[in-house]
């Protein structure tokens, strides 16, 4: 028999826990839906730290939905007593021998303008300023520049999708795990959803299957959205390092291309190590095949290419690793818009890899879509309408 629901919300990582808990808060019979168990490792959702910012380089369209985010992590954190939002401070740095400081395009400089456009407190550091507070930084070069952002910081991604899973069911939300979605139906008065273990009925219909969703959504999702798999480290903190409690979340930007841009976190006390990564969009996979693990010589690769000689304090060991995959769009932009085909059915994401901090501020717009049809924030830049004529 099928089951009837107001909402039903497909995948619960970043985005569908979000939208599930915020449709039962506000009463809305709902259910969703995920292959896997969430929180899990097989998607985007993990890997313990998530950069939050409030200068959003990427755009001024994210400004709002991050400051509204980093609200709803602190309502999660009264509600649920778990740590979720930590403002470790943020550092967005340039040190590259090509620095031009009149390139529009450089991130450090996007990130300043905004910040400056929109009052967000921050600080510009010349190279002194970074090497005297950041000794971690100590080898920039000289025409180094860098913005630092005391709101900004991480949050804990498996905690947050935890948490609001476990607050939607509390508000009486249904979520059925480890069901992979077979078909997916529309007419006049809704949805069908069926998975390899039921029949689901629903008025509307929230599709976030994050590296899924190009397989299961269809055209032009296909060729709109390409998965591609990222690579995480915890490298060994050096004796006497003196960066634990003491070091902030960074981007560094330290030449040209995706290739020459890594991030990282702070060195958490008792962790002894500190987490740097990088984004790469040069090889696509599908989530189904990708290697799962770090081999010693990406570990050796990534120390050489990203670390040494720019980061100091750790050492070249890996003490932890882990795979994740972003799922990008051409623009690397959000998709946030009806399905073409599908009636009643509002397509999430993807995330296109900085999607996290923005998903609490998200699942509240979704949760408005469904219950009433408009939004507070402003979406209208993730419309599907820009790649018209464009998929490949």
């Amino acid at each position: 028999m099928e089951k009837h629901y107001d909402v039903l919300v497909l995948g619960l990582g970043a985005m569908g826990a979000a939208t599930v808990y915020q449709l039962a808060k506000a009463g809305v019979n709902v259910a969703g839906i995920d292959r896997h168990h969430p929180p899990h490792n097989l998607g985007s959702s993990h890997g313990d730290t998530r950069i939050t910012r409030l200068s959003v380089g990427e755009g001024a369209q994210y400004v709002p939905i991050v400051r509204r985010s980093q609200a709803i992590w602190r309502e999660l954190e009264d509600l649920s007593g778990e740590a979720l939002f930590e403002q470790s401070g943020l550092l967005v740095l340039t040190s590259s021998a090509d620095f031009d400081p009149a390139d529009a395009s450089d991130f450090t400089l996007r990130t300043i303008g905004l910040a400056r456009t929109y009052g967000i407190e921050h600080e510009v550091l010349d190279a002194v300023q970074i090497r005297q507070r950041f000794p971690q930084f100590a080898q920039v070069r000289d025409n180094a520049i860098g913005y630092f952002e005391p709101e900004g910081g991480f949050v804990r991604p498996e905690r947050c999708i935890a948490v609001q899973l476990q607050l939607a069911e509390q508000h009486g939300a249904t979520l059925f795990k480890g069901e992979t979605v077979t078909a997916i139906a529309s007419d006049a008065q809704g949805v069908t959803v069926t998975t390899d273990q039921r029949t689901l009925r629903a008025g509307k219909l929230v599709i976030s299957a994050g590296n899924w969703a190009g397989g299961l959504l269809g055209e032009p999702f296909d060729g709109l959205l390409s998965v591609y798999r990222q690579k995480l480290f915890w490298f060994e903190l050096a004796h006497n390092a003196g960066l634990e409690g003491a070091s902030p979340t960074f981007i560094f930007t330290h030449g040209r291309g995706d290739d020459c841009i890594n991030y990282g976190f702070p060195a958490l006390p008792g962790e002894g190590s500190l987490k740097i990564a990088t984004a790469q969009y040069k090889v696509a996979g599908h989530p189904d095949t990708l290697a799962r693990t770090v081999s010693a010589a990406e570990e050796r690769e990534m120390y050489e290419q990203q670390v040494q000689g720019r980061i100091a304090g750790v050492t070249p060991r890996v003490v932890k690793s882990a795979v994740c995959a972003y799922t990008v769009t051409p623009d690397r932009h959000f998709i946030i818009d009806r399905h073409p085909a599908l009636q009643h059915t509002l397509v999430v994401s993807a995330c296109s890899g900085h999607g996290f901090k923005h998903s609490a501020a998200l699942g509240e717009a979704f949760a408005q879509w469904c219950t009433r049809g408009t939004t507070d924030l402003d979406l209208s830049s993730f419309s599907l309408q820009r790649f018209k004529g464009n998929a490949s």
